[in-house]
């Protein structure tokens, strides 16, 4: 049976975000164990949308776009990916209370 596992990659754009995510947890909630759940959890959930990632739940854009979002919901936070030939390209990791129109 072929392997239907997806290359990762992500954007810098994702790195940033989580970054500033992690940045506000440790610093502004001075609390490095929930930044650590966190991060934990955001790879775990990548990890398991490798091994199908068309079958989640499509982003509905108000854009017109060459690709399909998809989206992942850890806790209180939205990643955003697309899909091309073998390969998930991770883009953004938001808050989920964000305008997305604007951002994605």
């Amino acid at each position: 049976m072929e392997d239907s596992k997806y290359q990762i990659t992500f954007l810098p754009l994702f790195y940033e975000d989580l970054d500033k995510i992690m940045d506000y947890i440790i610093h502004k909630l001075n609390n490095e164990i929930a930044a650590k759940n966190l991060l934990d959890k955001i790879e775990r959930e990548i990890e398991v949308r490798a091994n199908s990632s068309a079958q989640y739940e499509k982003y509905k854009s108000s854009k017109n776009r060459k690709m399909i979002y998809y989206r992942i919901y850890v806790n209180n936070y939205t990643i955003f990916y697309t899909i091309k030939d073998k390969t998930m390209e991770v883009r953004r990791i938001l808050y989920s209370r964000r305008n997305f129109k604007k951002l994605i």
